[in-house]
């Protein structure tokens, strides 16, 4: 199958079935010819997919032998132990003893590093920053790179890895660039939009088979956090439907600003579970907010561990996507022995995007995504010229605080939700 379809080596064939790969996945099936003819792709596929594979079988083939003076492939990862674990799978698939592999990660003396380079290497396996200042030391030899491979860009992106990519991409010039990540957004995009030329777009959708019974749930994009809490106070101010709510962050530092963030009326219908501030109204436990009625709103930090039956109260919303995705399926799947009606609502930056994949793929199925309202402010960043990111932000209408426009008579607490999930929300107010 590997080699009639993609005329690999008998030598990579061998590798490959004694690795136990015994027919190739999707995301190999789709890029693995691409790759070898020297296209460039970008490939969206959640992990597991097979995507490490599928480049690092596309780069043997393309090799073929080693002991070149300089590199010929440079693969850039986010972190030390994905750098390691690249190297594993290279050195599981990759038989031919005369092809050198060199990992390049912050630990060792970069004089060491730089000395391991120019001894002669063929692929050199890094991290952004450590290869551009092996590269910045001349250590780093470009001219003979065909092949550039950005591996879990996402991660790359959500550590701020951006300059470094695009310096080493645009030092190296004219090669193959590959683009593997488990979700595609505006800042990845930005990242490798200066050096991709007419890239393979491939994406592959691999949910769980078996599906999981959750609550109703829709997924709202946002660029920053700002705009989550202009949306979560939007959303908060129509107390007709917003009747019982409690709303999940990861620190409690995080609560204190989401709580700090929002307007006079909403501000005095919230409270916070073991606020840090003494300003801050809180409770000690959700007992206490269950039997208080002048509070409508309960802000929820992760990090306290705290026991929420969420199946008693008629929304939820995670502001912030918990750390750990098992934490965030435990609080949607729905009990078989209760009638719960309880709807979820998520906010979700670009960054996150790979954590809500990864629930999605759990639970085998889709999220929805609902567009934003009309009336929402989103402040959107951009780089000032002079290394800084300002805010960007467009003038209120009315007077109610610097966050929101004037609502329209035809937009007036219609959240741009289907008719049919509108109708789901309206329905929890009567909890």
């Amino acid at each position: 199958m590997w080699a009639e379809k993609f005329k690999l080596s008998k030598q990579l064939v061998r590798s490959i079935t004694d690795a136990g790969f015994l027919y190739p996945k999707e995301v190999q099936q789709r890029t693995l010819s691409r790759i070898i003819g020297g296209q460039d792709i970008i490939a969206i596929a959640p992990e597991g997919a097979g995507k490490t594979s599928a480049y690092i079988l596309g780069v043997l083939s393309r090799l073929k032998y080693g002991f070149e003076e300089a590199p010929r492939a440079l693969i850039l990862v986010p972190d030390k132990d994905r750098v390691l674990q690249v190297i594993e799978q290279f050195d599981l698939l990759n038989k031919n003893k005369t092809i050198r592999i060199v990992g390049l990660y912050a630990g060792p003396s970069i004089e060491t590093q730089v000395e391991e380079v120019t001894d002669g290497v063929d692929i050199i396996v890094a991290t952004p920053d450590r290869a551009r200042a092996v590269y910045l030391k001349l250590g780093l030899n470009v001219n003979k790179i065909q092949t550039l491979v950005v591996d879990d860009a996402e991660q790359i992106v959500k550590q701020g890895l951006q300059l470094p990519v695009v310096e080493l991409a645009n030092s190296i010039g004219n090669c193959q660039h590959l683009i593997f990540s488990e979700v595609y957004h505006d800042k990845l995009e930005k990242m490798i939009d200066p050096f991709m030329r007419e890239p393979a777009f491939i994406e592959v959708e691999e949910l769980n088979e078996s599906t999981t019974e959750t609550l109703d749930q829709i997924l709202y994009h946002v660029p920053n956090f700002k705009t989550k809490q202009n949306l979560l106070q939007l959303l908060l101010e129509d107390e007709e439907v917003f009747t019982r709510v409690i709303v999940f962050v990861n620190t409690r530092l995080t609560a204190e600003k989401v709580y700090q963030g929002l307007h006079k009326q909403v501000k005095q219908q919230t409270a916070v579970l073991s606020p840090i501030s003494y300003e801050s109204t809180g409770f000690s436990n959700i007992e206490e907010f269950e039997e208080n009625e002048d509070y409508r709103i309960l802000i929820v930090a992760d990090e306290l561990k705290a026991e929420v039956p969420v199946e008693l109260f008629p929304f939820i919303i995670h502001v912030e996507l918990p750390q750990e995705k098992e934490v965030y399926i435990s609080r949607v799947i729905k009990s078989e022995d209760t009638d719960q009606d309880t709807f979820a609502i998520t906010f979700s930056t670009d960054l996150e995007l790979s954590t809500v994949k990864k629930i999605e793929q759990a639970i085998g199925k889709k999220i929805e995504s609902s567009p934003l309202p009309e009336d929402l402010l989103v402040v959107q960043n951009y780089d000032s010229g002079k290394g800084k990111s300002k805010a960007k932000t467009q003038p209120a209408q009315e007077t109610r605080g610097e966050a929101f426009h004037e609502k329209k008579a035809s937009n007036a607490k219609d959240y741009n939700l289907g008719a049919g999930v509108k109708a789901k929300m309206t329905k929890k107010k009567k909890h």
